[in-house]
């Protein structure tokens, strides 16, 4: 927890894996095994949270979330909890051309995963209107974390994936892991009743300078650059959709309301984790 949330609570963890329980449990939760898409196995949940994260993606196909639907629909059907935050994605704003993005844009998902994720945000926030429950919502970037397989740029850069030409490029957000558990948690406590919360840190460079920076942390060859037109040929679709919006978050809102001070305030002091 952080600060005057250190006070000793007790988490409740939703898992759709019994395999997780026993290290669930070491690390001081109490296991629930439910899944959100099974409705009625997570209907034990109603009644026993005052404060809830939701954290779980939508299904990678269609254009709703039932698996946000599941989970308000458990939750109403006992005593609600006193707040609800749920972790969105930035790419709701869709491409925003490099401008600076805050929480009053209005939303233009340019993709079915962010579509699904604002229809998400959607029952949140009809959640918290229609029952009074102060729920948050995060919309949250690129998530890095040095002490996770897969967690930084090294992997691709080992296998020489290329980034986008200079003049193509786009910019990109980020947020060390740490600093969104931290900021899930003081939202819990603090978070305004139905208010959006960009969680981003400070750093504000495009996609192929972040690359280029973490090449030369890790000593390793930069990445290829590629023009837009050729990107087709040697990235996958899934890259490439990240490719296609630029934006640069402003977390103003995170800091004042939420009073997150970052401990990683720019990728540079991430990365370096990775060098220890």
């Amino acid at each position: 927890m952080v600060g005057a949330l250190r006070a000793k609570v007790r988490v409740i963890a939703l898992t759709s894996s019994a395999d997780r329980v026993v290290s669930l449990r070491a690390k001081g939760c109490t296991p629930l095994v439910g899944n959100l898409d099974a409705p009625a196995t997570v209907r034990r949940l109603a009644g026993i949270a005052a404060r809830v994260v939701h954290l779980a993606p939508p299904p990678g196909q269609g254009w709703a979330d039932p698996r946000t639907l599941t989970l308000v629909r458990a939750l109403r059907m006992r005593s609600l909890p006193v707040a609800f935050v749920y972790g969105s994605t930035s790419g709701v704003y869709g491409d925003c051309t490099g401008q600076w993005v805050d929480e009053t844009r209005s939303l233009k998902p340019d993709t079915p995963r962010a579509r699904r994720r604002m229809h998400a945000e959607q029952s949140v926030r009809f959640l918290g209107r229609s029952s009074g429950v102060r729920s948050s919502i995060l919309r949250i970037p690129g998530i890095y974390a040095p002490d996770r397989e897969g967690g930084t740029p090294r992997a691709r850069l080992l296998k020489g994936t290329p980034v986008l030409n200079a003049q193509d490029d786009v910019y990109t957000n980020h947020i060390h892991a740490d600093d969104l558990a931290r900021a899930c948690a003081l939202a819990l406590w603090r978070g305004k009743a139905q208010r959006i919360y960009n969680i981003n840190d400070d750093t504000a460079l495009k996609m192929g300078d972040y690359f280029d920076l973490a090449a030369d942390l890790y000593q390793l060859p930069r990445a290829p650059r590629v023009a837009r037109q050729d990107a087709n040929e040697h990235l996958p679709a899934m890259l490439l959709s990240f490719m296609s919006e630029s934006r640069r978050m402003v977390n103003r809102r995170m800091k004042q309301e939420l009073g997150l001070h970052l401990r990683y305030d720019t990728v540079v002091a991430g990365l370096a984790q990775d060098l220890g």
